[in-house]
């Protein structure tokens, strides 16, 4: 595995989770991502909420990935890590003013604190002034 430095950690939201788990094409530059992180070239930090919305979508059958499915693939890809909804998540969240879905704020309030560019296809996010999205 190699050591992580500055431009090869990122954050996963829960579209590029489930387009990854649920073999779906990703943009160029998402699957240059997974591509580093599955080599162990790359860390990606996947945020608590992530979980929980995918549990929610698989649930309403909206989406065929599982949490079960993230767990494999994480257990899978040692460099893809849970990142836990903490207090400094939600203040980092609670400063972006420009993303209006709870669940996505806190995801891209997760980047925001690390100062890591979040793997997202969400318009909303990609507009944000807030943090930097590649997909």
């Amino acid at each position: 595995m190699t050591a992580s430095t500055p431009g090869n950690e990122f954050v996963a939201d829960t579209v590029a989770m489930v387009v990854r788990v649920e073999k779906r094409r990703l943009g160029p530059r998402a699957r240059d991502v997974f591509a580093a992180v599955e080599r162990g070239e790359a860390r990606l930090h996947v945020p608590a909420m992530v979980f929980a919305e995918v549990m929610y979508l698989s649930e309403k059958g909206r989406i065929t990935a599982s949490v079960a499915d993230l767990a494999a693939y994480m257990q899978e890809h040692p460099n893809c890590r849970e990142y836990p909804l903490n207090l400094a998540v939600v203040q980092s969240a609670s400063e972006i003013t420009d993303v209006p879905e709870l669940h996505d704020r806190l995801i891209a309030g997760t980047a925001r604190l690390l100062g890591l560019e979040l793997v997202s296809t969400d318009a909303e996010i990609e507009a944000s002034n807030f943090v930097r999205t590649i997909w």
